[in-house]
């Protein structure tokens, strides 16, 4: 009889073993967050924009995909930007936006976008790389932003950004509008 149940937990033990090796990124274990919503940022807790400008944010996901608009809002200018991320670790090309001050001959910028879950399903990272043609050559800046939900349903987007002018950090938290 012990020899039975010895040889049931290590059949259990060779089965566990080859569904982890199957999900390598504990899929199976963790629930992946869903940031789909409206959401309107908490300008008082937010840091590193300017220091008028508030932003709202319309999502959808389905599966690896989410689709954003977000409006930035400022006195007497209103933008719209959609941006899409592909959530499978592989870079795909994007059009970002035309900077506000950017001559009006200049051609637009050029980018690649990588987007991907966090290990533990929680959160996503995106990594753009742009590059823009100026009157002293190509200039490339990289944008990294990592998207988490916090236990009060917060949405928290924290940004570091590295171009030839330098480097800085911000952070937009936004609650469920």
């Amino acid at each position: 009889m012990a020899r039975k149940i010895l040889m049931t937990i290590a059949a259990m033990f060779v089965v566990s073993i080859v569904a982890f090796a199957a999900k390598p990124k504990f899929e199976f274990i963790f629930q992946k967050a869903n940031f789909a919503g409206s959401w309107t940022m908490d300008r008082g807790r937010s840091f590193g924009l300017p220091g008028n400008m508030n932003q709202t944010m319309t999502v959808t996901q389905k599966d690896d995909q989410i689709e954003v608009e977000t409006k930035l809002i400022q006195p007497g200018n209103e933008r719209v930007q959609k941006d899409t991320y592909i959530l499978d670790g592989k870079e795909h090309d994007f059009t970002p936006p035309v900077p506000p001050n950017a001559p009006a001959n200049q051609p637009p910028p050029k980018g690649k976008r990588t987007a991907t879950w966090l290990p533990s399903g929680n959160g996503i990272t995106v990594t753009d790389i742009t590059t823009s043609e100026t009157p002293k050559g190509p200039a490339t800046t990289q944008i990294v932003r990592k998207w988490t939900l916090s236990g009060q349903n917060e949405l928290v987007i924290d940004m570091y950004v590295d171009n030839p002018n330098g480097s800085f950090e911000a952070k937009r938290i936004f609650k469920r509008s």
